[in-house]
């Protein structure tokens, strides 16, 4: 058992490292969520290439989410100590995940705090950061996430939100999805709350210093950032 375990999610990683992701666990659970509360089942996915994403999508998330995520190999341990020392305070909790963490998640697992999920989830995390490269977990990521009630993806949430394409989006598009995406079922990136505004500017801001996500083989370009040259 120990072996077939093994054996089939790494071979289960080797094979998402290069065919799109179409399905993951947290979709069939929302729409049985959906026909368990009566209401009209709902999904819209369309995965897409990095390639045919705005530049500034994948810059936004980093700003938001993971702003180490091009250093890091797959955890930041910055983040943990920042979010242990604000939670022992009684504040409120600020999670450490990183985006190669909440990837493994969405692809491979399913949503909870449990022990047992949260180690599957470093296992994963260890293997697409030893197998794929920043740009495919980006990728995925971008794909998969929910983004919204029953939209998944960057490609869905630019035609159900915005009425265009992913590539199509533009930086204030990509900074207003970033901010929902900590509770994207109750902060709409289509009718955004005034928090919502707040937080696309304060993203947009931290964007100015995230340097825009190299193509495969190539190096980061610190110099390069959001489509424009940060100088000090």
């Amino acid at each position: 058992m120990v072996v077939a375990f093994f054996a089939s999610t790494i071979l289960s990683v080797i094979v998402l490292r290069f065919v799109p992701v179409y399905f993951t666990p947290l979709m069939f659970i929302r729409l049985a969520e959906q026909h368990q509360d009566g209401k009209d089942l709902k999904l819209k996915h369309h995965w897409v290439s990095l390639e045919k994403m705005s530049q500034s999508m994948p810059v936004a998330v980093m700003a938001s989410e993971d702003q180490r995520f091009l250093k890091h190999h797959g955890f930041d341990y910055k983040a943990i100590e920042k979010a242990t020392k604000r939670n022992k305070t009684g504040k409120r909790l600020l999670g450490a995940s990183t985006i190669s963490q909440q990837t493994a998640k969405n692809v491979f697992l399913w949503p909870g705090r449990t022990w047992l999920r949260k180690g599957l989830e470093a296992y994963f995390t260890v293997l697409i950061e030893l197998m794929w490269s920043k740009q495919r977990i980006m990728e995925v990521y971008l794909n998969s996430i929910e983004m919204g009630d029953g939209i998944y993806g960057v490609e869905a949430v630019a035609r159900e939100h915005f009425g265009c394409h992913a590539k199509d989006l533009t930086r204030a598009n990509c900074a207003l999805i970033a901010a929902t995406l900590p509770n994207p079922r109750v902060f709409s990136s289509k009718h955004p709350s005034d928090y919502m505004v707040k937080r696309k500017y304060a993203i947009m801001k931290q964007m100015k210093f995230i340097p825009i996500l190299p193509k495969e083989g190539q190096s980061v370009d610190p110099t390069t950032v959001d489509g424009g040259i940060y100088k000090k």
